[in-house]
């Protein structure tokens, strides 16, 4: 797999788990058509084969925002053309994170804000850096969160709860977010990546993935009678 993108840093800082990280951090690693398009190619390559890949922790680089959202300085003289091109890119993205079978956390570093909080919420689930803010903000520029927002943050916080998001467009605290069941966990910022990447070496470690026809899950179930550790292979 092809991990040379110029918007993204991809790491593997444990075993079987894959660290991305938007790096736009003087944009507040906010969305142009680049990142749009190098998340998309990223995840649809990880949807047609993994390689050893068994957990994904996506964030932001630097502690300003996880994704801001938008690149509004790139949309400002589009045309509706290439407006709608653009949210085609945004639109695949998606498609590919939420159809990815590979546990996904997103590691929320700062600000997720508008597509930058439909990102955090298309992945399986959030921790959060208890500085960090959310919103969706689409309908105070005139537009609807159009990257399945409208769908994830109900799933998540409830019907009611994601109206009043999505209608007021009003920022709310990580605190708020857990509360609200968005979150998972808040944490300090230094603690953020550290628990996220521990996380997923814990579910990297399960095997989590596609196990029914495998040798690890045959290995899961031979080590637990012989009462000793599985050596899983990730076949």
């Amino acid at each position: 797999m092809d991990t040379n993108f110029a918007t993204l840093n991809i790491d593997q800082l444990r075993a079987h788990v894959m660290l991305v990280t938007l790096n736009r951090p003087a944009s507040a690693n906010a969305m142009n058509s680049q990142l749009g398009t190098e998340i998309m190619t990223l995840f649809e390559s990880l949807n047609l084969d993994a390689g050893d890949t068994r957990c994904i922790v996506v964030t932001g680089a630097g502690d300003r925002a996880f994704c801001a959202g938008a690149d509004l300085k790139e949309r400002k003289d589009m045309t509706d053309e290439a407006w709608t091109k653009q949210h085609l890119i945004y639109e695949r993205m998606v498609r590919a994170i939420l159809g990815c079978p590979i546990p996904i956390i997103a590691a929320v570093n700062g600000a997720a804000y508008a597509g930058g909080c439909e990102l955090a919420l298309a992945c399986d689930f959030i921790y959060a850096a208890e500085h960090s803010r959310f919103a969706l903000t689409e309908v105070t520029l005139g537009i609807m969160p159009g990257a399945g927002g409208t769908q994830t943050l109900a799933r998540a916080a409830g019907e009611r709860r994601a109206k009043e998001i999505i209608l007021t467009g009003k920022p709310f605290t990580a605190a708020e977010a857990l509360q609200w069941g968005l979150v998972n966990r808040v944490l300090s910022r230094t603690d953020l990546l550290p628990e996220a990447l521990s996380t997923a070496e814990v579910i990297a470690h399960n095997a989590y993935y596609r196990t029914i026809p495998t040798e690890d899950r045959r290995e899961g179930i031979t080590s637990f009678n012989e009462k000793r550790p599985p050596i899983f292979k990730g076949k």
